[in-house]
């Protein structure tokens, strides 16, 4: 049997921690003993129990968490989670185990809880952590300065901005500050298809198609060259 990794959560934006533990309830080997708004409820929670890995948000009112990791015992280990890049220098020279920006995508905080145990090997046994089959059917983005919940069934296209994408849903677009190759890895394989280097197009909701345009819920999207070989097989053979 694995060891139980108890770890907390420290961020003072609930729907951060909201999207932290939807993710972590998915590991087998992890135990969240408590989700913290600000770092004295995290110094409480590690006086209080052991603790031995903390997802730390940086930017904190009143104590930041560069602070807090500088001050604790650093046998318990940290991953910063940040919506800023500038930091990271300072959370590698705090060798913290990884610096996740945000929004975080499931498979990215794997890849950390993943190096975490890699780095303490006597935690565990050979065997792969063990994650629930069911797969999240939604991503959360930032726009307009707050996580917004994406359920990929919503999504007709997404539609690059050089540095912004828009995420074209049913009823609405959702702007966001992300690049679409950056996006398309946090989404369904079998579900989406990437037809141009602006655009990917959700499988379900092609209306039709040519050997140069997708339309999707009356869109005219257009298949780029260097695509075309690629979407052209997968549509022909959905």
């Amino acid at each position: 049997m694995s060891k139980i990794i108890n770890c907390i959560i420290v961020d003072d934006e609930p729907i951060a921690r909201e999207i932290l533990e939807t993710h972590l309830q998915k590991i087998d080997a992890i135990n969240i003993i408590a989700s913290c708004k600000n770092v004295i409820e995290a110094f409480n929670e590690i006086n209080r129990d052991k603790v031995d890995l903390i997802f730390l948000d940086i930017n904190m009112p009143e104590i930041s968490g560069l602070s807090f990791a500088k001050s604790i015992n650093p046998a318990i280990k940290i991953i910063f989670t940040t919506a800023y890049r500038e930091y990271a220098i300072d959370g590698f020279n705090l060798q913290v185990v990884d610096y996740l920006l945000k929004p975080i995508s499931f498979n990215r905080l794997m890849q950390a809880v993943n190096k975490y145990l890699g780095e303490n090997r006597n935690c565990q046994n050979t065997e792969v952590l063990n994650v629930e089959s069911e797969i999240s059917n939604f991503i959360f983005v930032r726009s307009d300065r707050k996580m917004v919940k994406i359920n990929f069934s919503d999504i007709n296209f997404i539609e690059s901005l050089s540095d912004y994408i828009k995420i074209h849903l049913d009823d609405k677009t959702i702007v966001t500050r992300e690049t679409i190759t950056s996006i398309e890895v946090k989404l369904p394989k079998n579900n989406f298809l990437r037809i141009h280097r602006s655009f990917i197009v959700a499988l379900s909701k092609i209306t039709s198609f040519t050997n140069e345009l997708v339309e999707v819920n009356g869109k005219a999207l257009s298949i780029s060259r260097s695509y075309k070989k690629d979407v052209l097989s997968r549509l022909e053979n959905v």
